[in-house]
């Protein structure tokens, strides 16, 4: 891969990205509490303060954001004051509003594509878990970026039938998922686990990279089980740069 072509993800923390097509690259899901500073989440396997993780020390460089969706683990207040109020930030259409009221200028919800840097983002269906947990749990996105290389970032889903479609639609040549098995005292896992990653697996020939663990409290699914349980998939480590 030359340094303008291709693609390539560097995983900060949890489901904070940086992820780069082509010459453009994407802030995902800012998280950028100090380690502990954080509440757990409410009504989970422990009680753990979050992030459990400091912040690795890499180059945030960037040219756009995109937040998925707002649950405090995928964008928190640090986030909101320490991004620049003039960054094109590309949400969902229902999120867009709150963006704005905190002061950012440059809100660009996407409700079925646009463009940036030579980049097309489509954004994608995701469900965080199942049956009545997920309908609380509100509206989750993916989205994928198109430019020389195609990559999809899923979100907080699990594997259902629109993530298979999402990869019939755009054979992706590089898949982020949001694994962790996150889960509630009560219900079904809302993040991926070993079952979902190998769907996905299974499914395509693009490249699978993981992240989304051992950062926040109710993710319990550690790199070490994924790893040892699946099969040519990618688990970065904070901090690393993956090239597809």
């Amino acid at each position: 891969m030359s340094a303008n072509s291709g693609a390539s993800v560097t995983l900060v923390r949890n489901a904070t990205v940086l992820a780069t097509v082509g010459k453009t690259t994407f802030l995902v899901d800012p998280l950028f509490s100090p380690q502990g500073a954080l509440p757990p989440i409410d009504n989970t396997p422990n009680d753990r303060p979050n992030p459990l993780v400091p912040m690795p020390d890499i180059d945030l460089s960037y040219d756009a954001v995109i937040v998925t969706h707002r649950h405090p683990d995928h964008f928190d207040e640090a986030a909101k004051e320490e991004l620049d109020a003039d960054v094109p930030l590309f949400c969902q259409p229902a999120e867009a509003d709150a963006f704005a009221e905190e002061g950012f200028t440059d809100v660009r919800p996407v409700e079925d594509a646009a463009s940036f840097g030579g980049v097309t983002l489509h954004r994608t269906p995701g469900r965080h878990g199942h049956g009545e947990l997920a309908e609380r749990m509100g509206p989750v996105s993916g989205f994928v970026l198109e430019g020389d290389e195609t990559l999809y970032l899923a979100g907080d889903t699990v594997w259902y039938e629109p993530v298979a479609e999402t990869l019939d639609r755009f054979e992706p040549d590089a898949i982020v998922l949001n694994g962790g098995t996150a889960r509630f005292n009560e219900g079904e896992p809302i993040t991926m686990g070993v079952d979902d990653v190998a769907a996905v697996r299974e499914a395509t020939d693009a490249a699978v990279a993981v992240v989304h663990m051992e950062a926040i409290n109710h993710c319990l699914l550690s790199r070490e089980t994924l790893r040892s349980e699946t099969e040519d998939v990618l688990v970065p480590e904070d901090g690393e740069r993956i090239e597809f």
